[in-house]
């Protein structure tokens, strides 16, 4: 009879592996996700509008442009934020 109570243990433990374990949070995955979307798309027919854009010509656009990526040719200057004993601001000792 112990062969048989071990197999049915088995058995069980085997189902309760399938069993899911989140029903509720399975059937709302990724719902916070797509609230955050649509309420961060301000116009969501925004891909059918064939104007174009307005407010800037051709070549204050380009400008602005070139000034963007150019911006990421020479990294920025490092600073030194921790000071510890030493002067502030680049005076001497007095």
């Amino acid at each position: 009879m112990t062969p048989r109570l071990l197999a049915i243990a088995a058995l069980a433990g085997l189902l309760a592996g399938c069993a899911s374990p989140t029903p509720n949070y399975d059937k709302r995955f990724g719902e916070a996700v797509r609230d955050a979307k649509r309420k961060m798309t301000v116009n969501p027919d925004a891909g059918r509008n064939t104007d174009p854009a307005a407010g800037m010509d051709g070549r204050a656009s380009r400008e602005a442009m070139d000034r963007y990526h150019d911006s990421f040719k020479a990294p920025p200057p490092a600073v030194n934020v921790i000071n510890i004993g030493g002067a502030i601001g680049g005076g001497g000792s007095r």
